[in-house]
């Protein structure tokens, strides 16, 4: 595990928020960082030399997806995951415990673990805390993720208790099953939306980390203002030595709320997803591009922006291309969109280095910027 380190590079004096620097085997990530999702070993319609342009430090896969298909041991045949979709930077793969418990009515929760229906064609599958380890290590990631119970919100106390007791008891088991010194393990907080359960688990699940600790269980549905209460109840509790990471967060509102509250590491679907649907994060606010009033507007999406769409083309031939359902509107907004929120991450490091992220943050809630 030596080949996993953090180096905090500089703690801004006006807000507590910090740069860092995260040294994994596939190359040191600067944080704060945000991470685009490859769900299935892509991020969706982008090449990885696109996501090098854009900015991309490290992506996402998902360990669920990729165990359905094309099935872990095809890919450990490959070389892992850097060699088989061609991505030479780190790679951070979840454990598929939130996409299990999202099947709901098709799967079932026990101490050994999930047994669930595939969604594609109803096989019958179980996953252990072992087995998610094994998957994980034949994906090959440099990052990987403890199998964990994510509840959702508005469970009541007792079942999300035990939910955050089972995560940790399936903590000790992927802990005892993890092999592969080139592969860091993160723990991962539960608790729901209850505090005493949140600084339980920070408490007993740093324990087992070694230079990394997740957040899980936020951004499902709960108001904002709920997560970042539970966030800075949780701070006082985080190893200082490690990176903390909030799963499933991309909005750019919590990417700032996330840093100001000692949060190293995003990720989230957000901003592809939206892209698809013809809209874009921009320095003016959110823009829906397939809205009528960019009809005749040549003007590039984003002024501000300096990535291949926006050098390139209007608003107008965007509009033209997501309302004719042309593929390359959705390339190109998701190029933007992931272009912007590494941008917005670069805007954070450099307002932290000099000791003004709470400037940044004062003026950034006050722009158009914030509701996206």
């Amino acid at each position: 595990m030596q080949q996993f380190s953090l180096e905090v590079l500089h703690t801004c004096k006006q807000s507590g928020a910090r740069v860092c620097a995260f040294h994994t085997p596939h190359g040191t990530i600067e944080t704060p960082v945000f991470m685009p999702v490859g769900t299935r070993a892509t991020v969706k319609s982008l090449a990885p030399y696109e996501l090098k342009d854009a900015g991309s430090q490290i992506i996402l896969s998902n360990t669920y997806h990729l165990y359905m298909r094309p099935g872990h041991k095809l890919v450990e045949a490959a070389g892992g995951l850097h060699k088989f979709m061609a991505w030479d930077r780190p790679i951070l793969t979840d454990s598929g415990g939130f996409q299990v418990f999202s099947l709901s009515d098709l799967r079932s929760i026990t101490e050994e673990g999930v047994r669930f229906q595939s969604h594609i064609d109803g096989s019958k599958h179980l996953i252990t805390p072992e087995f998610a380890m094994e998957i994980q290590q034949s994906l090959g990631a440099d990052i990987i993720m403890a199998f964990d119970e994510c509840s959702r919100y508005g469970t009541e106390y007792p079942q999300a208790k035990a939910a955050m007791e089972r995560t940790l008891r399936w903590l000790a088991r992927c802990k005892q099953a993890h092999e592969n010194g080139r592969q860091m393990l993160f723990p991962i907080v539960q608790g729901n939306m209850f505090e005493d359960l949140r600084i339980e688990s920070v408490k007993q699940t740093a324990a087992f980390a070694e230079c990394g600790l997740a957040i899980g269980g936020l951004s499902v549905g709960e108001p904002k203002e709920i997560m970042y209460d539970l966030l800075d109840k949780m701070r006082p509790y985080y190893p200082e030595q490690m990176p903390r990471y909030l799963m499933g967060v991309g909005s750019a509102d919590c990417l700032v709320e996330g840093v100001l509250r000692g949060i190293d590491m995003f990720d989230c679907v957000l901003p592809t997803r939206i892209a698809r649907n013809g809209t874009a994060m921009t320095s003016q606010g959110k823009l829906v591009i397939r809205n009528q009033t960019y009809r005749e507007d040549f003007a590039p999406l984003d002024p501000q922006c300096d990535c291949y769409c926006c050098r390139n083309f209007s608003r107008a031939y965007l509009r033209h291309l997501i309302n004719v359902d042309e593929i390359l509107g959705g390339r190109l907004l998701s190029l933007h969109n992931i272009t912007y929120l590494h941008s917005l991450m670069a805007r954070i490091r450099d307002a932290i280095r000099n000791d003004r992220f709470g400037d940044f943050v004062e003026t950034f809630r006050n722009s158009p910027e914030y509701d996206q």
